[in-house]
This record gives structure tokens, sequence and C-alpha cells, in this order.
């Protein structure tokens, strides 16, 4: 089997894929196609393309893809209400199927035969970008650097950079505290000073959120429009996915909400902690979580609440272009059809409440539900309905005092 002559490499500007970048060229060979994605990490994207053309690099991609992200992938995923394993709302997971499916692409456009990640063997990214090459083109080749490589420590690491050239910015000169991940709808932070799950994170590690302490002491009240199971809008201000997004982690940040601290099940078998930062995803989750209690039929909503963390490991273990979630991804966009109306929220210190939801297609019966008098509920009809739902309970408990069984 010839070896690929040319790669795309997914390229950050950082050490890591810049290491990488002059490895695939010197140690491998390979003609490296870089492609660079925007998905609202809030970093300047201009000195990744002047990186790799120091490096030689003729072909450079760096693409814009907020509005893809939030309004194809995000919005998705929130239609869902996912978290992962109670608490985590799958801010890196969710960035990873886009980035795999730009890159295939991007190899299709150039002729490249094979694609590289800068993962490491011990984390789910290496998954997950490899599952979404493979699902997308299934004779791709794909070169994982983490697997191949003998500069597994971040000594080699700037040795290898210092030997080539390689800019090191500052603060990698000593070993970097933390390793962060961002995107428009989080930020992952891991390793080094948060190595230890017993001690309490540093408020440094922290970058789009205030502390709850330091929040403002005056309530910040909202309102955010769905249009089926789609938030559209805010305080009546209609908005693009990308930019609705963008200003609630603004508001998220501002009142100190979506901060997570967990120790997670990594899908290669080890425990890891992060640090995550979700603050317009965060207020996302509970006003979507607002405006279905209104539109949502409790059978749908259940069995909603019910595939969702099926549907969340799937997305955090990277089946996203998997039939099985496409699967679930249909019967989740079916309920959602009438997910449309408002919702209220209170964001203050933290924390994120619901104090309003109105919807033209509300299931919600003050006739029905009040406490005053009222001619649409016949309350004696509730006794037989009990005693229909007891009869096996009645049943059960006879046999068990036939047969002498204290129970």
């Amino acid at each position: 089997m010839s070896k690929p002559k040319k790669v795309v490499l997914a390229y950050s500007g950082g050490l890591d894929t810049s290491i990488i970048l002059k490895w695939l060229q010197e140690e491998k060979g390979y003609e490296v196609v870089t492609f660079t994605a925007d998905l609202g990490q809030g970093e300047e994207l201009e000195p990744a393309r002047r990186k790799a053309e120091a490096q030689g690099v003729k072909e450079i991609f760096i693409d814009d893809l907020r509005e893809e992200f939030v309004r194809d992938f995000v919005f998705p995923m929130m239609r869902a209400n996912a978290v992962y394993e109670g608490l985590y709302l799958l801010g890196t997971s969710i960035a990873r199927p886009l980035i795999s499916k730009r890159q295939i692409e991007i190899a299709h456009m150039v002729g490249a035969d094979a694609v590289c990640h800068g993962a490491t063997g011990k984390g789910n990214d290496q998954v997950r970008f490899e599952l979404g090459y493979y699902a997308l083109d299934p004779d791709i080749k794909v070169i994982a650097p983490w697997r191949e490589w003998d500069l597994n420590s971040r000594t080699k690491l700037l040795e290898y950079a210092e030997k080539h050239g390689i800019e090191i910015a500052k603060d990698k000169r000593g070993e970097a505290p933390f390793s962060v991940d961002a995107n428009l709808l989080h930020t992952s932070s891991e390793g080094k000073a948060l190595e230890d799950p017993n001690e309490e994170a540093p408020e440094f590690v922290y970058q789009r959120t205030v502390s709850p302490e330091e929040a403002p002491d005056k309530p910040t009240y909202i309102t955010i429009g769905f249009e089926k199971g789609d938030a559209v809008s805010i305080d009546g201000e209609a908005m693009s996915p990308a930019t609705l997004l963008t200003a609630l982690n603004k508001l998220g940040g501002d009142n100190g909400i979506g901060r997570l601290d967990l120790l997670e099940n990594r899908f290669v078998g080890m425990k890891s902690r992060g640090i995550y930062e979700t603050p317009g995803g965060t207020i996302l989750l509970m006003a979507h979580r607002g405006i279905e209690q209104i539109t949502m039929d409790k059978g749908a909503a259940h069995l909603k609440d019910e595939l969702m963390p099926k549907y969340a490991e799937l997305i955090y273990n990277g089946y996203w272009f998997s039939p099985e979630r496409e699967m679930l991804q249909a019967a989740i966009d079916a309920s959602q059809e009438l997910v449309t109306g408002t919702v209220r929220l209170k964001l203050y210190k933290g924390s994120v409440d619901i104090v309003g939801r109105d919807s033209p297609y509300s299931l919600y019966s003050q006739e029905h539900v009040t406490f005053e008098e009222d001619d649409v509920y016949d309350q004696a009809d509730a006794g037989g309905f009990i005693k229909i739902n007891a009869l096996r309970l009645r049943l059960l408990k006879a046999r068990d005092r036939k047969a002498g069984k204290n129970t």
C-alpha cells in the first residue's frame, strides 16, 4: 500500500499542531494542507495562517463555521436537552463532527487521500474525529501522530520546536497550567493544576464567566423566543443562531452562569476531571425545557427524556453520523413541531430560573387545574381512575396474604 502524498491537517496554530505540521513534512514527507475552523473560540485566527505560511504550506483553509455549528449541530442537540452523565452539555463533543465533516470535504477538494488530527491517544477526541472521518469517507487514511511518534512529553515537544525553529508562545515555555479547548458553546479546561479532583479549581481557570459571588446583585430578566424547538430571538429581537448564542454567552458570563466541575467517564475507559463553562448553553437548555413544559404532551416528553441519555452518549462517544443518532434525531425533531412560544428567565448569581412561559400551542388549561370551582372536571372520576390503577396492587397483596408472605 502506497503512503499518502497529501494530507489535510486540523490545525490550530498552537504548539502541538505546529509541531505536527513540521513532523508530517520532515518525518513523513507529506504535502500538508492546513484547515483551521472558526467555531467561535474567541481567538484571532490569522496568526494560524501566518504560521502555516512560514512553514511552507501552500493551501490554507480558515473557515468561519459559527452559524453552521450552532444551526446544524448545537441546536439539534439542544432540541434533545442532551447532557452527558446528567451535567455535561457536550461542548467539545458536538464540535468534532463538524470539524471532521469539513476536513473530509477539503480532502476531496484538494485531492488529499489522508487527514490528520492532533488528539492524543488517551482522550475521546481521537475517537470522535476518526469515527467522523470514516463515516464520511470509508477509504480515507488517518494519521494520528500521538499514536505514532516518540514526542511523548512536553520537554520533547519543546526541544523539537526549538530544533525546527517553530514559534513557542511564552506561556508554553514551561508546563502549561492546564489545557483549553473552546468554541461558541463552551470552554473546557483539563490537566496540570486540575488533575487532583479533590482540589478546588483556581479562579484563573475560568475564562468566560465571572464568579457567582462577583456577579451583579440585581437579577437580569430576559425573554427567549422559540420556533419548532429552536431559539430565534432574545427580548423580541430576531437573531441568527450564532448571534443568539453569542448574546446568551455574554448574559450568562456576566451573571456567573454555566460553570461545571465534572469528573467524567471517558469513552476510552478512564475518568478525567474537566472544568467547563457553558454560559449561553446553560441558559438555552433551561429555556428550552421551559417551552417544552407548556407545549409538549406528557407521554412524548417523558419518552424524550428516556431517549436523551442514549442520544447524549452517542454524541459524547463520537457517533454523530451513526444511523441510531439520526433515528433518535428524527423522533426528537418530530416532537418539536409545536414547541413554539416564549420563555422568560431570571439570571442571578450563577442561577437560571424560569419565571414565565407562553405559547400559542399551550397545553396548559387553567380551567382544569384551578383550585376554584369549575365545570370541566368531575373530581369524582378520580376514584375510578385510582381503583383501576390500584387493582394489580390489591390482587398482589391478597395473594401474598394467602401465601403467608409478610411484606
